[in-house]
């Protein structure tokens, strides 16, 4: 299976969008809570980044994936990996990434300068998924395109990656509550809405775990996972100033000039 440029465009704009809209269903069968969602915000970030990141960026993970494959560089390339094998590995590699890179973000503390306007929102919601300072997209992009490169990761394995990493990101901020025993087999693996929540909480011994985003096995490795369940009801968001401004489009982008 290939995919042109174009394809991996509508593939993994499309998965995000599928999963939101899944995501406000699921919110409206089963709430875990009553919120007031910071719609207008919200919905200004994203389109902040989606504009900044096309003009920077575009399909550009899809693109070093295909040199790279091209040139033979990387692992997977200089060992002949098969299409599944480097699928799979592309996947695991840079949810991997995405778990180190978020780890980092909340350990140094020009990073978490950026990364707070996502956790300054009270109103752990789907929309949450989408408010991210632009300054971090910017920040991990060129991290992410090198090991793209490093790994030799498949321009398929990169769309594969990046449909699922929307989708799971979308629906792990969900306010809806899963049935128990879905919740316990997912979580085995998977980071489901209510693991994700705890790594929302207002305290900083907890949101300081759960980093995952697709697999919480690298949580589990690394001994930051903190189990939990949709049944635990707490407050999310960031106390104080940090959580300043957190309804506010042009709070959050001055929000990295802020002391604290």
């Amino acid at each position: 299976m290939t995919f042109d440029e174009p394809q991996a465009q509508l593939a993994r704009g499309l998965a995000p969008v599928a999963a939101f809209a899944f995501g406000l269903a699921l919110e409206r069968i089963a709430p875990h809570v009553a919120l007031r969602p910071a719609w207008r915000a919200n919905l200004g970030l994203w389109a902040t980044n989606a504009l900044l990141m096309a003009a920077v960026c575009g399909a550009c993970g899809f693109a070093v994936a295909t040199w790279a494959t091209r040139e033979g560089v990387g692992l997977l390339n200089q060992i002949g990996a098969p299409t599944w094998l480097g699928v799979a590995a592309a996947v695991a590699g840079l949810d991997l990434l995405s778990y180190a890179w978020h780890r980092a973000n909340h350990e140094l503390g020009f990073l978490w300068r950026f990364h707070r306007v996502h956790h300054a929102d009270a109103d752990y919601h789907v929309s949450t998924a989408l408010r991210f300072h632009p300054g971090e997209l910017l920040l991990a992009l060129p991290i992410r395109l090198a090991v793209i490169a490093a790994l030799g990761a498949p321009a398929l394995g990169v769309v594969v990656f990046e449909v699922v990493f929307g989708a799971a990101n979308v629906l792990e901020h969900g306010n809806f509550d899963l049935p128990r025993p879905l919740e316990r087999a997912l979580g085995v693996a998977f980071v489901t809405p209510a693991l994700h929540r705890r790594h929302h909480s207002i305290e900083r011994s907890e949101r300081d775990s759960n980093y995952g985003t697709i697999l919480c096995v690298w949580d589990r490795l690394a001994r930051t996972l903190r189990p939990d369940s949709s049944a635990a009801v707490f407050a999310t968001g960031l106390v104080g100033s940090a959580g300043a401004g957190a309804r506010s489009l042009g709070a959050m982008l001055l929000a990295p000039l802020r002391a604290r």
